[in-house]
């Protein structure tokens, strides 16, 4: 059956169980399964993107997925839930590409959220969470927050990024994962330790660093001083 796109609204999609959309994607309808994405593309490239660190191979992985996730919605079965059906096709396919480049595969593992422009300056004033220097040091953080989580070993990393980012149940987890559920808790637990570890040496390094008087503000002061002598 050719793609077909049902007249329904975009309140009818965001609506819809996840089970309805697959049923009507499996029917052939683009829309249903446009929603799909949008619905879970957030979870999909998160748990790419913790096993290839890269954007761009994420995206292109993701978008594979999704094409393979299309050609078998037809046997998606709703007693398990879609976004864990979709997570399992992601993984296949990621994993499966480090496969093809002779990476070595070990078995099981987003921006900033855009402000309103139109908010009024009150509300910005208003909001300490919105100030520019706020949205910075936010900033700074998630980058660094990223980099700490791309460097977990590779058996942590997709149970953290699930777990902690997404906020998956241990259960769901698991489920997504293949693995017992005492494996996730065990991963969970010591991807947690490793990250405050890490952390912790970045705010010692940090704090050493800090209120720093040398170089050009140094230079300035000392020659301001032998200037004013008498």
């Amino acid at each position: 059956m050719p793609p077909t796109a049902l007249p329904l609204t975009a309140d009818a999609d965001a609506n819809a169980s996840d089970a309805e959309l697959a049923a009507r994607a499996a029917q052939g309808d683009t829309q249903a399964f446009a929603c799909i994405m949008r619905r879970h593309n957030q979870l999909l490239f998160r748990t790419a993107r913790s096993i290839l660190h890269s954007d761009a191979d994420t995206e292109d992985a993701l978008q594979d997925a999704y094409l393979r996730a299309w050609r078998a919605i037809g046997g998606f079965r709703d007693e398990a839930k879609l976004s864990t059906w979709l997570v399992r096709i992601v993984i296949n396919e990621v994993l499966g590409r480090l496969r093809r480049r002779g990476a070595q595969v070990i078995p099981l593992d987003g921006g900033v959220a855009s402000e309103d422009d139109d908010a009024p300056d009150t509300q910005l004033a208003d909001d300490p969470d919105r100030q520019p220097e706020r949205l910075a040091m936010r900033e700074d953080l998630r980058r660094l927050m990223e980099r700490r989580i791309d460097r977990l070993p590779d058996a942590y990393r997709t149970v953290f990024v699930l777990r902690a980012v997404q906020e998956l149940s241990v259960g769901e987890t698991a489920e997504a994962l293949q693995l017992p559920e005492a494996t996730v808790r065990l991963r969970f637990f010591r991807a947690r330790s490793l990250l405050r570890e890490s952390l912790s040496r970045d705010i010692d390094l940090a704090t050493g660093d800090a209120f720093a008087f040398d170089g050009a503000r140094c230079d300035r002061i000392v020659a301001r001083v032998l200037a004013a002598l008498p």
